[in-house]
């Protein structure tokens, strides 16, 4: 007999946390349509030479292959045809490139799917999970302002899954660029491999990076990586701080004046925007996807819980489809890792109504003779938007009560022969522990009113 396990690398969850899980996509996806973006979905596979085109070192190790056991018995040749997605970013390039000329620009789409990494199974890091993607894709030209329209949408999404205080914090590449060049590292490898380093400051502490990057292979001054050190530890505390110390850092070169000019824009926008300031900041240690970002970047912290790091992250790009269309397709976007950041706020205790089915109500079965009673207050309860089982087989009243309890349902209705000859029902609330009767054409308002309040006071 085969042992029932599920592979390493996967996150498999019993039916409540599911359901917790299934109400955090909900709730972002909700806040995606809220501002107008379009849902996409593409295929679970693309065709390898679409998916490795952008590919190389790490991802290019972590792509898997997808064969049918035809083609394994023909043993072909190069590559599978196919290859699972390993994000969303290779599918939208393709799909933009595919359908460019039946899209409308500026081209808003949302895209929550699974997707797949062959990942070094341990703890935490997963090889299927949801990405929940935005991006805004100009052609030509995008203008800055979508920029802060993405904060504003980071903030809407974080606030209603209601999962403690965070900050979004703000950086540009331009900005980035045109410092680093003023300290004399002027090749973009060479900028990555110093922000590599500058990335272990909290870890190894400024004294060994300071010898790193004055040591042999770097060679850079003390008076250089100490001005580098100061820059990378900014962070303002309010908006007029963010613009306060924009305008410390004077002029440069025309790319590092144009990095301040466009955080300029996006902070008065976001301020238009209704963002509270104590929502965001500067953080000019923020250097995320060097090879690949070009304007504005995100990244979205906890602020109880830092230790999780990232829980939304992405920025501006230049051209999201160059491999595959000759249309320069500028574009900004946002991608949320659901399942690690599901995983993430579970091991902290973080995730609220876990114990809660969808289950809301459910009519107890009193008498063998009387579930054609049953079945229509059940009916009648999901007419009104009430989701609710029924009771299908008899059995002892204290078991029932016991299924429901352990299955997190909340109400429990019950319809016995005198609530039948009063024209009533009684109605167990599991989750106050008590118990009230109410006429049978009011007990779905009744519910619903209950509901309600529950709702408000969740602050869902």
């Amino acid at each position: 007999m085969i042992k029932p396990r599920t592979p390493p690398g996967v996150m498999e969850l019993l039916p409540r946390e599911q359901i917790a899980f299934q109400r955090m996509l909900d709730t972002i996806r909700r806040n995606y349509e809220r501002f107008g973006f379009l849902p996409v979905e593409t295929p679970v596979f693309e065709l390898s030479e679409t998916l490795l085109t952008k590919s190389g070192g790490e991802t290019e190790r972590q792509v898997y292959f997808v064969q049918s056991t035809g083609a394994l018995a023909k043993e072909g040749d190069g590559l599978p045809e196919l290859a699972l997605r390993f994000d969303l970013t290779v599918p939208l390039a393709r799909y933009v490139a595919e359908h460019e000329h039946e899209l409308t620009f500026p081209f808003r789409r949302y895209q929550i799917q699974r997707v797949y990494r062959g990942e070094r199974a341990q703890r935490g890091r997963f090889r299927e999970f949801y990405q929940c993607d935005i991006d805004v894709i100009g052609k030509d030209a995008l203008s800055v302002r979508f920029d802060a329209e993405i904060l504003a949408v980071i903030h809407a999404v974080f606030s209603d899954l209601g999962i403690g205080d965070f900050t979004i914090q703000l950086n540009n590449r331009k900005l980035m660029r045109g410092f680093f060049e003023a300290q004399g590292v002027t090749d973009g490898e060479q900028q990555a491999l110093v922000l590599r380093e500058v990335d272990k400051l909290d870890k190894r502490g400024a004294d060994y990076v300071r010898e790193t990057l004055t040591g042999e292979g770097f060679g850079m001054s003390a008076e250089g990586v100490d001005r580098i050190l100061d820059f990378v530890a900014m962070r303002s505390s309010s908006h007029a701080d963010a613009l306060a110390k924009l305008d410390a850092l004077g002029q440069g070169s025309e790319i590092f004046d144009q990095g301040i000019a466009e955080l300029r824009e996006v902070l008065d926008l976001v301020k238009a925007l209704g963002v509270p300031e104590e929502a965001y900041c500067l953080n000019f240690s923020i250097a995320r996807g060097l090879d690949y970002y070009t304007g504005t970047v995100y990244e979205t912290q906890l602020d109880g819980y830092p230790q999780i790091g990232s829980i939304c992250s992405g920025g501006r790009y230049e051209d999201l489809a160059s491999h595959y269309t000759k249309s320069k397709l500028p574009g900004v976007g946002i991608s949320i890792g659901l399942t690690r950041l599901f995983w993430q706020l579970r091991e902290a205790g973080l995730i609220a109504g876990s114990d809660e089915s969808s289950v809301q109500a459910m009519v107890a079965l009193m008498d063998e003779g009387e579930l054609a009673e049953s079945l229509d207050i059940a009916r009648r309860l999901r007419a009104a938007g009430i989701n609710t089982e029924v009771q299908m087989e008899g059995r002892k009243l204290a078991k029932q009560f016991q299924y429901a309890s352990r299955a997190g349902i909340r109400f429990v209705v019950l319809a016995g022969e005198d609530e039948r000859a009063r024209g009533a029902v009684t109605v167990k609330d599991l989750l106050r522990e008590q118990q009230f009767e109410v006429k049978r054409e009011e007990l779905a308002s009744s519910l619903k009113v209950e509901l309600e309040q529950a709702r408000a006071l969740a602050g869902r």
